[in-house]
């Protein structure tokens, strides 16, 4: 696309679905999603599923369930519609059959007949010459059109061979991250646009549709560079803009390898389903090889949304960084309400345990708000509220205590005064009285009356009705699990207290 060009932007992402929605994917679509939106332009989703043996419509499925949860709204492509369509590159073969007759037709093209066999001796054979340029030898672009025509009729198998210009000079992709990047046309053969089978390749295909979906900027991984040469030479047969370019660079693994399943999750459904919230992994990923200003971590959607652009895209490697996307999820968590807190992940991931039943609650919104306020903070994932909160749905005999805590705080000198002051202590207050300042107000004498610290105090209690030596504050602990049960495991852990 010239810089002249005042076409609106129009801007598309192409998934094959073969497989889940990988990270590398998600963040085309997000740098797609953004532009549109921070140029007014018109986001699309076109869904190519030209490989039948490996594209599903389970898998196109799985591809929209993940773009529905990064909330990357499009505004044309499936279950949408739009003037474009179809959105599916199956349904649009016609298409693809027509613009290639149209080629031939008028000259841009050619029938090939050579057989594989044919076609590797002829490679064979420029190899043991020595050529410089031992691609396809052009052998069919010289039968006449009209004796091409008859064989194409009597039934011999065929392909459609683009026709590169002999006088085509060097191809300049010009693209927004890497600059102008020049291919010498020499060395492009005259490739081929549709199959023996009848099917068009892929180089075709998508050049096709983004002609005729007017297609303005293509933003793609940079594994795509090499084809694009070939993409313009199609362009350019067909007498349609060739748009700009912008070619982002690979995310690798903390190894500076290519990310994969060794590196740990790599589809978008697996972080969904580890409790990463979607704001926080869009914003992570876009933040992968582009910054609006070289500081910030934290980028709301509403923001990336109106400042994204593709002058501060870095051509450099993005290394995927578990520990940054832990820290940016736990940010977007410490930053909700405690009301939306327990409505939106609390309360959820109980129910996903199984620890509690939409619909018949086990507490009140005061209990589950107080439960919000202590997890929050020492919440990265959604999920770790489950493992922090499962003591308070355990019963009480049969609450399991951390070996190494029960060692290390149980069995020291002192721990059994230190239950029982605490005991005799919560002891005095009521059920009505049982709020985390009144437990603290009433626990707090207590390391300087037995001449004891804070810790010899408060974890016993802690490991007593926890199980283990990490909790919120002691306060927010008992009054969450709530008197009657606070005393019972008080008891029960005395035997075993030194």
């Amino acid at each position: 696309m010239s810089s002249n060009d005042t076409r609106p932007v129009r801007v598309r992402f192409a998934p094959s679905p073969t497989g889940k929605l990988h990270v590398g994917g998600a963040r085309t679509a997000i740098y797609n999603w953004a532009f549109a939106r921070a140029n007014g332009g018109t986001f699309i989703l076109r869904i190519d599923d030209t490989d039948p043996t490996r594209s599903t419509e389970e898998n196109t499925q799985v591809i929209l369930r993940a773009m529905r949860w990064l909330g990357l709204d499009w505004d044309e492509g499936p279950e949408v519609g739009g003037d474009c369509g179809p959105y599916w590159q199956t349904e649009r073969l016609d298409i693809y059959r027509e613009a290639a007759q149209r080629l031939v037709a008028e000259g841009k093209a050619y029938y090939c007949f050579c057989t594989p066999d044919e076609l590797e001796a002829s490679r064979k054979a420029a190899a043991e010459r020595g050529d410089s340029f031992q691609g396809y030898q052009r052998t069919c672009r010289s039968i006449d059109p009209a004796e091409a025509q008859r064989r194409v009729d009597a039934g011999e198998p065929y392909t459609i061979r683009i026709k590169v210009p002999e006088d085509r000079g060097d191809v300049i992709v010009h693209d927004a991250v890497h600059g102008d990047v020049t291919f010498n046309a020499r060395e492009l053969d005259d490739f081929i646009i549709f199959r023996s089978d009848g099917t068009p390749t892929y180089n075709f295909a998508t050049v096709v549709d983004d002609a005729a979906m007017g297609i303005t900027h293509i933003i793609r991984g940079d594994d795509h560079l090499s084809n694009t040469p070939r993409q313009i030479m199609v362009y350019e047969a067909l007498g349609a803009p060739t748009p700009l370019f912008a070619h982002i660079s690979m995310i690798l693994g903390a190894d500076g390898k290519k990310l994969s399943k060794r590196h740990g999750a790599t589809s978008v459904e697996e972080y969904r389903d580890a409790g990463y919230l979607s704001d926080a992994f869009v914003n992570y990923l876009a933040l992968l090889g582009w910054a609006p200003d070289g500081e910030s971590t934290v980028i709301s959607r509403e923001r990336l949304a109106s400042e994204f652009s593709l002058d501060h895209v870095s051509k450099n490697p993005a290394i995927m960084d578990p520990k940054k996307l832990d820290f940016v999820n736990g940010e977007y968590l410490h930053a909700m309400s405690d009301a939306d807190f327990a409505e939106k992940i609390v309360l959820p991931q109980l129910e996903a345990a199984g620890l509690e039943h939409e619909g018949q609650l086990a507490h009140d919104e005061a209990w589950y708000t107080l439960l919000a306020s202590a997890l929050k903070p020492r919440t990265t994932l959604s999920a770790d509220v489950v493992a922090q909160a499962r003591y308070l749905y355990t019963a009480d005999d049969e609450l399991e205590l951390d070996e190494k805590a029960t060692n290390k705080w149980l069995g020291k000198q002192g721990a059994r005064a230190a239950l029982e002051a605490a005991r005799d202590a919560l002891v005095a207050l009521d059920d009505a009285s049982w709020e985390p300042a009144a437990i603290e107000a009433a626990l707090d004498p207590i390391p300087e009356r037995l001449e004891m610290g804070k810790g010899k105090v408060f974890q016993p209690i802690r490991v007593a009705c926890v199980g283990s030596a990490a909790s919120p504050g002691i306060g927010e602990t008992l009054a969450l699990l709530g008197r009657e049960h606070t005393l019972a495991r008080i008891e029960r852990a005395l035997p075993l207290a030194q």
